[in-house]
């Protein structure tokens, strides 16, 4: 194992942390419990307190053919793996031409844009070196019941790139604040959207200090300068608060926060 500093208030796509010690793991040998493995940075809020942060190492950065199925590791961009099906015609993963992130985070959130999930396609998931199918995995909106680390995945290989879709992906993601951001907040309640809802009890461009809903979209929280992990915090629970207040919906994070 080998390890070196990240500073994620560089690194994470909200800039928001401070330097931190990160293990590289190499293999399924290095494993250790209560490691918290990050990708790109992407959906992420990171405390510069964090601890027992881990990454996976280059060689997981790969994508292959076996037949039947594509095989892709965890590190692998979204975007490398959407230009992989769309140079070689394949279904099903077509929304990840609009979305950041590397496989194993994708995975465990069961990313996805509208209908379109990573689920669709997914025949099964390496995790800490076991092969598992795809349905002991529970897997549901933005969710699943994975613990463990995420090392590779297969794809269903099925021709047929819809590229239809694409402008549909880039419009939705075209809606999405430019300043540095970790994406949606909060998961979307059952029956309604989590930005309207945020809106609705006046915090659409709401801050604490530098952080703050997006006046773009409110689900998004951003970085305006000098955002603090504190005020983030701080500024989840405001909405999660004034929300359950008035519509008795309990919001849940979407942000992954590594304390």
């Amino acid at each position: 194992m080998n390890k070196k500093i990240i500073d994620f208030s560089k690194y994470s796509s909200i800039k928001v942390g401070g330097e931190i010690p990160i293990t590289i793991v190499k293999d399924f040998n290095d494993r250790k419990e209560g490691w918290r493995i990050v990708g790109y940075g992407y959906n992420l809020l990171v405390s510069p307190e964090a601890k027992d942060i881990a990454i996976l190492d280059n060689r997981y950065d790969y994508i292959k053919d076996i037949g039947e199925f594509i095989e892709i590791g965890a590190f692998t961009s979204a975007q490398k793996i959407y230009k992989y099906f769309k140079n070689f015609n394949l279904y099903g993963l077509e929304f990840l031409g609009a979305l950041p992130g590397s496989l194993g985070g994708l995975i465990k959130m069961n990313a996805g844009m509208k209908a379109y999930e990573i689920k669709d396609i997914l025949e099964c998931v390496c995790i800490d070196g076991e092969w598992r199918q795809k349905e002991s995995l529970n897997i549901g909106y933005r969710n699943t019941n994975i613990e463990g680390i995420i090392f590779a995945a297969r794809f269903k290989k099925k021709v047929g790139f819809r590229e239809d879709l694409s402008p549909l992906f880039h419009k939705m993601r075209s809606s999405h604040p430019k300043k540095p951001s970790c994406g949606s907040c909060f998961k979307n309640p059952s029956g309604y959207f989590a930005g309207k809802l945020l809106e609705s009890v006046g915090l659409k461009g709401y801050c604490i200090g530098d952080i703050g809903f997006s006046q773009e979209h409110s689900n998004f929280l951003v970085n305006l300068g000098g955002g603090k992990f504190e005020d983030a915090l701080q500024l989840i629970e405001l909405g999660k608060k004034r929300v359950f207040e008035e519509y008795g919906i309990q919001l849940e994070e979407e942000v992954v926060i590594l304390e």
